[in-house]
């Protein structure tokens, strides 16, 4: 926090600490209170138009929220009469060092403060409080947010009397002071779904991750719902090995009419029926028979379409978004939103909240938004591009609608009047959350749609394109082709799909029906199917929402769970299983199907929302799925399959004492080793294919020459990937990293590019100066000048669609290149670490 902000609200900064918490009891079941409510002449109305900048409510008032940034932007709109003190988060939860749930009383919770530096919070909380005429508690308007008001409630509860909660969706001065106007009571409704999540999850954890750390791996953990996600991605990896690929053809002509430009079709029908073209022989049998044919225009087709609009964000909607556009993970867009609704320092307006609350599955927007976006529209580009009336987007069925759509606080503050103010990561998401909403009140695009017919011999081709008669609101949003086809739910259809969308994208030339058209090549072109692709982060978190699993404030921490916990890996922008996540799912599957079951996981965030709703008590939740998980678990701890202990005997004998090696479990996965340890201590690497296991040599030669003993070097594979070391290892233990043959490119380095690995496996490239020189990138550096900028090196880049290509980092240059470039052995260039 600013030390003006500290000054104000008379809080020091509380830091996390890893101090193992003092229990201070347990709580039952916490008692109804009778409504809070502000006194009535706490309550009057207040003019807005006449409503001065301070407050001129009486009194010394205390406002407590979660974050010391979103303090330091609400000091700024109130007065004197007010302090403003942050929890930093949750000052109570669990213990870490106990279950901390009594099973036999009603799963009584027992609450501890977290840590000393939250203790010190607290007790300053506890201090300001005593001299407070008022107490509001303002931490987020969620579940989470409702759990800490309750928590501080407590601590401060011979003060009940003037306890108030207080919603912020957003924090402008206007919003803040409607919810000191209109104070509440705590939502126990809330607070008892939160609690019951959290008991849930406790027992899933604590129960679960012990037996987990005996039968498999010390550190391992389960968690309801992360398992689930894992589940899935386990499962679309079974889907990929089990999928049989076929071949397949298509047929492509390039034609010209009387006007220009030539254009393609593509063969659809052959004698009437669709065109399924399974060979090479068959394509070009029919190639030879309908290349020497007329093609005249049988059919021409337009028509006017509308593409429509979205609806402003929700929260599942922005990450999936962000990831598609920005490359943003969702934890990162979480971090990102919550900083531009707490307040980001706007210039000499101070810290000011640019979005509203980034937590919510709801597309409701407030009247006067609506207003303000109609009118940015009207005054900006029109009244062409102004509908009617306001677009107002249906809410998904069962969404909880607590909090508007995420949206900009002021459509007048436009990205570029802000850029000046904002890191690069805040300017890019705050972008895309105002064109998205501005683009929601606008007029859909209209699209003249072209579908031409063409006959040749008793084939049909077929071209389509369009024209685009009025942009509307695509001149600010426009929806990634992953967003169109996110329910693909295979590559071979993606495939075909984006095939069509590349034809809609084409502008035909005028044509007219029976005019013949001149082929100036016909090209048969081979294509195998794909199996389903692997998940994005995006399209997991679709996934995850249509199926009930989560909520959409959990669904970043849950896929940054199960990525940390290693149970789940990124290949080129993709989640894959990792071998020590196939493990633990199929057990988990095995032992315990009802948490890992997908409906049987949506029906308790069901049930959650229940709660909220005062529909069902949250004991009997809890009690209904303790009693039989409770049973699976003790027959678990009997029955499941004892990995880490396991051996399995194979064929391979150890070349050092003779015996067959045996197949183990290790830190990092199955590896080979002799069954004779501690006598024997050889392991090896390995695959299986077929069912037969075959030793992987994870030593390959170099052409370098050790300098310390001049024996060859060879590269080897460790934790951080490969690396050269000494072949008479451990008689030398030289090692260095491999090379790129880059040079670094910073000023006064001259260091070389090297390979390496981060603690997450994810491959990256940095200069082997380090930590003198930090330089690094993801992509691989390519030791070739770029032709048109003389750039010193390009750079190998992965796109989802077109594979990979090479290109310069010069943003100004745009230098690109679809196929390879060639490529130096990475062995041999190397710089020592």
């Amino acid at each position: 926090m600013a030390k003006k902000a500290q000054k104000k609200s008379n809080l020091r900064p509380a830091m996390e600490s890893s101090a193992k918490p003092k229990s201070k009891g347990s709580h039952k079941n916490p008692p109804r209170r009778a409504p809070i409510v502000a006194p009535a002449d706490h309550r009057e109305t207040v003019n807005e138009s006449a409503r001065p900048r301070r407050s001129t409510l009486k009194g010394k008032s205390l406002i407590i929220v979660e974050s010391p940034s979103k303090a330091k932007t609400i000091n700024k709109y109130l007065g004197k009469q007010y302090s403003v003190m942050a929890s930093v988060g949750h000052l109570k939860d669990l213990p870490k060092s106990k279950f901390g749930i009594d099973v036999e009383n009603d799963f009584r919770p027992q609450y501890t403060v977290i840590n000393k530096d939250k203790k010190k919070v607290l007790d300053e909380i506890k201090k300001a409080a005593k001299t407070a005429d008022r107490i509001y508690l303002a931490p987020d308007p969620d579940r989470e947010g409702e759990a800490i008001a309750w928590h501080i409630a407590e601590e401060l509860n011979g003060d009940s009397d003037k306890v108030f909660r207080v919603m912020f969706n957003e924090i402008t001065e206007p919003a803040i002071r409607r919810g000191l106007e209109h104070p509440q009571k705590v939502d126990q409704n809330k607070v008892d779904a939160q609690q019951a999540r959290r008991i849930l999850d406790r027992i899933v954890g604590y129960k679960i991750s012990p037996l987990l750390w005996e039968k498999v791996r010390r550190g391992l953990s389960a968690g309801r719902v992360q398992s689930v996600a894992v589940r899935l991605v386990c499962e679309r990896e079974k889907e990929r090995e089990a999928f049989v690929s076929e071949e397949y053809w298509s047929v492509t002509a390039k034609l010209e009419g009387r006007n220009p430009p030539p254009f393609e079709a593509r063969l659809v029908q052959v004698q009437g029926h669709e065109a399924e073209l399974s060979t090479g022989e068959q394509s070009q049998s029919l190639v030879e028979r309908i290349k020497t044919r007329p093609f005249i225009v049988k059919q021409i087709e337009k028509k006017d379409r509308l593409r429509n609009p979205l609806p402003p964000f929700i929260t599942s909607r922005l990450q999936q978004d962000a990831a598609r556009k920005l490359r943003y993970s969702p934890k990162r867009t979480m971090m990102l939103a919550q900083q531009l609704y707490e307040g980001i320092e706007i210039g000499p307006e101070g810290p000011v909240g640019l979005i509203t609350y980034m937590r919510t599955d709801s597309t409701r927007v407030a009247q006067e938004a609506l207003d303000e976006a109609r009118g940015f529209v009207q005054s900006q580009y029109g009244p062409d591009y102004l509908p009617a009336q306001a677009h107002v987007y249906k809410t998904k069925k069962g969404a909880q609608d607590a909090h508007e759509a995420i949206r900009p606080t002021s459509a007048r503050r436009t990205p570029e009047s802000l850029k000046a103010h904002l890191t690069k990561d805040h300017y890019q998401l705050y972008k895309l959350i105002w064109d998205r909403f501005v683009a929601s009140q606008m007029n859909p695009a209209r699209l003249e749609m072209t579908r031409v017919d063409i006959e040749a011999g008793d084939a049909l081709f077929r071209a389509n394109g369009q024209v685009v008669k009025f942009p509307g609101f695509t001149v600010l949003y426009t929806e990634s082709q992953e967003e169109k086809h996110a329910d693909k739910k295979t590559a071979a259809e993606a495939s075909k799909t984006d095939e069509s969308d590349d034809d809609e994208e084409r502008t035909l030339p005028s044509l007219s029906v029976g005019e013949r058209l001149k082929l100036l090549e016909l090209d048969p072109k081979q294509h195998f199917t794909q199996p389903p692709p692997r998940y994005t982060e995006a399209l997991l978190i679709k996934d995850l929402e249509e199926k009930g699993i989560g909520r959409p404030s959990t669904y970043h921490t849950i896929l940054s769970t199960i990525v940390d916990r290693k149970y789940v890996e990124k290949e080129e922008g993709r989640l894959k299983p990792t071998e020590l996540g196939v493990v633990v799912n199929g057990l988990l599957v095995q032992h315990f199907p009802d948490v890992l079951n997908v409906q049987f996981t949506a029906k308790m965030e069901t049930e959650l929302d229940e709660i909220e709703d005062g529909e069902k008590p949250w004991v009997e939740t809890v009690r209904e799925f303790y009693e039989p998980f409770a049973k699976r678990l003790a027959k678990a701890q009997k029955e499941m399959r004892d990995v880490k202990r396991e051996e399995i005997p194979t064929e391979i004998v150890c070349e050092k004492c003779g015996r067959n090696m045996v197949i183990k479990w290790g830190r990092h996965g199955r590896f080979l080793a002799c069954p004779g340890y501690p006598d024997c201590k050889n392991t090896k690497e390995f695959v299986e294919e077929n069912g037969m296991v075959r030793v992987v040599d994870n030593v390959e030669e170099s052409k370098e020459i050790c300098p310390k003993c001049a024996n060859p070097l060879v590269v080897k594979r460790g934790r951080f990937g490969r690396f050269l070391a000494c072949s008479t290892y451990p008689k030398c233990d030289f090692t260095k990293a491999i090379g790129t043959g880059v040079k670094c490119t910073q000023p006064g380095c001259g260091g070389d590019l090297v390979e390496k690995r981060t603690r997450r496996g994810k491959t990256f490239f940095a200069c082997g100066n380090y930590p003198k020189c930090t330089y690094a990138l993801w992509n691989r550096p390519i030791p070739t000048p770029c032709p048109e900028c003389k750039a010193p090196f390009l750079v190998e880049k992965f796109d989802k669609r077109t594979g990979p290509k090479i290109v310069c980092l010069n943003k100004d240059c745009g230098y690109e290149q679809g196929e390879k470039a060639p490529m130096e052995s990475a062995v041999g260039q190397t710089t020592q670490s």
